[in-house]
């Protein structure tokens, strides 16, 4: 089965509301609600970093980690948009009980963020927008995929944090992104989704380039010189940050970092 039509076989399984009054509990989301011409609906969101414009003046519910229910119940919500760690387990088990409706996401690959779309854009009743979207999304991810692609990956480090030292693990969408430019994780084989490490195991895996979050992580590589991506120079910070906000603007930082990989023979 093709993956546009899978994705859109299980959208439908999810029913259309009149949902009214959404909060949004992750910045990706809100990006999605964006992306869909939902914003309308946003009566509140989680702030983590700098809000898109056109979502300036909404009310906050607190900030990433530091939900403030009494705010979000004041907005009184008929649908939260929920990414699992935006919230402790705690508070997510309360807004179950609040009797809230609860969309929860969380795409390990950008396949998945494309079904993501499309399950939102049903139950939003912005089913046309959401499928053109997602049809736009797999086409582009596709060629994107075929004109990276490698006979031997680059082996990539990408860090996230340096004290202590933190890298994604397998199942993590930003790895499926190394994956569509023709690298992989060397850490895949981690099952948390952002894993501690070591410098010991950076050395023993010798990636060929390293992937910084931020400017500042990059002088303290210069300490390990017998690394490959040392060697070469291939010690990069990631071009956009929007690699690390899995909505659909996702697929254009995607791509450049493809262009700044293709840099490596």
């Amino acid at each position: 089965m093709r993956p546009l039509l899978a994705c859109l076989l299980l959208a439908l399984a999810w029913p259309a509301a009149a949902f009214e009054r959404v909060v949004s509990l992750a910045p990706s989301l809100s990006e999605i609600m964006l992306e869909l011409d939902a914003a309308g609906l946003l009566v509140g969101v989680l702030d983590g970093g700098e809000r898109p414009a056109a979502l300036a003046h909404l009310p906050s519910v607190g900030r990433y980690g530091q939900l403030e229910l009494e705010s979000l119940l004041a907005l009184k919500p008929d649908l939260l948009l929920l990414w699992p760690d935006s919230v402790s387990a705690s508070q997510r088990e309360q807004l179950k009980r609040f009797g809230i409706a609860l969309y929860e996401a969380e795409p390990h690959s950008l396949e998945e963020l494309g079904q993501q779309v499309l399950e939102l854009g049903h139950r939003l009743d912005r089913a046309q927008r959401a499928e053109q979207l997602a049809a736009g999304f797999q086409a582009r991810l596709s060629e994107l995929r075929q004109r990276y692609r490698r006979a031997v990956p680059l082996r990539v480090f990408y860090q996230i944090w340096d004290t202590p030292l933190y890298t994604i693990g397998s199942r993590q969408i930003i790895g499926d992104a190394l994956r569509v430019c023709g690298a992989e994780n060397v850490f895949d084989d981690l099952p948390l989704p952002a894993p501690q490490v070591s410098v010991e195991a950076v050395l023993a895996r010798d990636p060929q380039v390293i992937l910084l979050s931020s400017p500042g992580l990059a002088a303290a590589w210069q300490a390990w010189p017998q690394l490959t991506a040392v060697q070469r120079r291939q010690v990069w910070v990631i071009p956009d940050k929007g690699l690390e906000r899995p909505s659909l603007q996702m697929l254009d930082a995607t791509e450049k970092l493809c262009q700044q990989l293709s840099r490596v023979p």
